[in-house]
């Protein structure tokens, strides 16, 4: 790892439905580990879409890696952006030297979630969001059932923090933000397509899960698109473990990018 005057960036893409609130532990103990996070929120997750119209994970790959302009970087990637953070990091095998992927399973990869997250993680959410016209009809004025029931069983036993998930919730209560989020889901088809298209890729993973959420899925389905995969659950967390165990998941994370690669 060389490093800036700054420290070596590490670009951190949270996912669907929360914001940068997710890093709130994390960025701190990077930045005292010698690292220059850099939080980036993927449009119309808990921030405004603007002008973008495509949300198929290769397009807002190829955005950022356009508006990143670095030279050499770290990718941590949760949920939707753990999907974004791969491809990017695929593009760019000589700038990104290793790749973090918190609970993700990218699209097209058919691997079971074991138990007990199985039993935990929702099923319901990717059908409903993909279905045309049901969440539009159905969400708006109910948001806090549609993204709080999610949240709520996603978490697993340990939940969320209530005030943080009250942010996440008054962050995706607009308009935009509904339509944003499902297009994330009904890009589907283009997502496995582009993912299918991968090349095996050298570039170090530590594959994260929890233990009430994708478990050891992560790993598993990123064994099929990364020759040096490193997997790690987190035994009390769900879909948040930088969130719902922060000091063992920040520990392991900053080992792993302190590795020379």
């Amino acid at each position: 790892m060389s490093a800036s005057s700054n420290g070596w960036p590490v670009v951190l893409l949270h996912g669907w439905p929360v914001t940068e609130a997710h890093w709130r532990h994390l960025l701190p103990l990077l930045s005292r580990s010698g690292f220059a996070p850099i939080p980036v929120s993927l449009p119309g997750l808990g921030t405004p879409a603007g002008s973008t119209t495509s949300f198929r994970k290769s397009d807002l790959a190829d955005r950022l890696r356009a508006e990143l302009g670095l030279a050499g970087f770290s990718v941590i990637g949760h949920d939707w952006g753990g999907t974004v953070g791969f491809l990017l990091a695929a593009a760019l095998p000589q700038a990104v030297n290793a790749i973090v992927i918190e609970e993700e399973i990218l699209p097209g990869i058919n691997v079971a979630i074991p138990s007990p997250g199985a039993e935990h993680y929702p099923a319901w959410h990717g059908p409903f969001n993909r279905s045309p016209d049901l969440a539009e009809q159905l969400v708006p004025g109910h948001e806090d059932a549609y993204y709080g029931i999610f949240l709520r069983q996603s978490a697993g036993p340990a939940g969320l923090d209530p005030e943080t998930m009250r942010s996440y919730v008054d962050a995706y209560t607009t308009h935009d933000a509904l339509k944003a989020g499902l297009a994330y889901y009904r890009s589907r088809a283009d997502d496995i397509a582009d993912v299918q298209r991968l090349p095996t890729i050298d570039t170090p993973v530590l594959a994260i899960g929890g233990r009430y959420a994708m478990g050891t899925a992560v790993a598993q389905g990123l064994r099929t698109l990364a020759t040096d995969v490193t997997g790690l659950v987190l035994d009390r967390s769900g879909h948040y473990p930088a969130e719902q165990e922060p000091e063992p998941t920040a520990e392991a994370i900053i080992e792993f990018l302190q590795q020379p690669n």
